[in-house]
């Protein structure tokens, strides 16, 4: 559709409205984005979604509470951990059931090896979206470490369902410490190949740096979160602000930067997988003896009738789970706070101005997994 414009010069110009997606393979999922352009400059982006919508909240409130953990690893399926002990840390803080500093532990390791695998898939795939193939190469091959890692432990690469309410599934496979330790010993040698590779490269640089600037205001006004967020100086980490498992018995900062525009965003990733290294470090020779599972969680579970909400920290910001229960095996309304949601959101005020070009980058920085929006 084309609208044509008169200006003040009478100098006609012309107004395009172009689809992006939803098959485009930079929007990291099936997303479709209206683009309203002046010539190559962005005037507007309309996001459109519903494409992969499977009514998983929906599903839940038919499900039960051990059921509801599974689904929510099809949302935002490189966060799968974090997604599944939202829902266990929602259902034992509604029982008032404490796990074993064992668990605390195991999911905090697990946790910050789903992040470090999100962040790699994610640099991988940004490198890829301004042609650099050969990141994502580099990627993959150190993601791999951590998915032989999940598979000898949980049975999956990917959508792992190890958390249950009380809990996890099972132990730790013998060689778990050993391979984790392995993993780290290598990945501190890769992390400034990543540097080198594409943070210091004066093409990226010059695509990023100054480039959809994001201000500390906006970020809080449209809810953005995770390094996303962080990026513009705001402080929102889950893991700091409302710490859960074993998060207050470790040291790690929390990244923040103040101006907001798309190598920041960029970089918090760099060195946010920087301290998910140090976390690790702290606790992987340290997991106490203890029970992997409370006895007290029954295999059908009723919560207290009320209302309850947990979040996490996961690789994109902060998820919340909020469940209204009436007593029964099911909750009566459950509700997901994605942050995927949000960060999609604040695209159109960040990228008016720029070119299409821009726009593949800010949407790399965003961190987009269209699943964690499509509920």
């Amino acid at each position: 559709m084309i609208e044509e414009v008169e200006t003040k010069d009478a100098i006609k110009t012309q107004e395009y409205f172009v689809n992006m997606g939803p098959q485009h393979p930079s929007t990291h999922g099936v997303l479709r984005l209206m683009l309203e352009l002046d010539g190559e400059i962005i005037k507007k982006v309309t996001p459109h979604i519903g494409y992969i919508h499977r009514s998983i909240e929906k599903m839940s409130e038919k499900d039960s509470y051990r059921q509801i953990v599974h689904l929510t690893d099809r949302m935002d399926y490189l966060s799968n951990h974090m997604n599944n002990e939202a829902v266990c840390l929602l259902v034992e803080n509604a029982l008032e059931v404490e796990v074993s500093d064992r668990v605390k532990v195991i999911r905090t390791i697990m946790s910050e090896l789903t992040r470090l695998s999100s962040h790699q898939l994610w640099w991988g795939v940004m490198g890829m979206d301004l042609g650099a193939l050969t990141t994502f190469l580099y990627a993959f091959r150190d993601r791999e470490m951590i998915n032989d890692i999940f598979e000898e432990t949980c049975g999956a690469r990917l959508t792992v369902n190890y958390n249950v309410p009380g809990g996890v599934m099972f132990d730790i496979h013998p060689n778990f410490q050993q391979r984790v330790k392995d993993f780290i010993k290598s990945f501190k040698t890769k992390l400034p190949e990543y540097d080198d590779l594409l943070s210091n490269n004066v093409i990226f640089r010059q695509r990023t740096e100054g480039v959809g600037i994001l201000s500390k205001e906006d970020a809080i006004s449209y809810g953005v979160t995770g390094p996303t967020g962080r990026a513009s100086g705001f402080s929102n980490d889950t893991r700091k602000h409302k710490p859960y498992s074993a998060y207050d018995r470790v040291e790690f900062k929390e990244i923040l930067m103040d101006k907001g525009d798309t190598f920041s965003r960029y970089k918090a990733r760099i060195l946010e997988m920087w301290e998910s290294v140090s976390i690790i470090e702290q606790l992987i020779d340290n997991i106490p003896e203890g029970d992997i599972q409370e006895p007290s969680v029954k295999q059908v579970i009723k919560l207290p009738k009320g209302e309850f909400y947990q979040s996490v920290e996961t690789a994109r910001g902060e998820l919340g789970v909020y469940v209204v229960s009436d007593g029964q095996k099911s909750p009566y309304r459950l509700k997901f706070r994605s942050p995927g949601f949000s960060n999609l959101f604040v695209l159109d005020h960040m990228v008016r101005g720029y070119k299409i070009a821009d726009l593949v980058a800010m949407m790399s920085t965003i961190d987009l997994v269209i699943p964690d929006i499509d509920r």
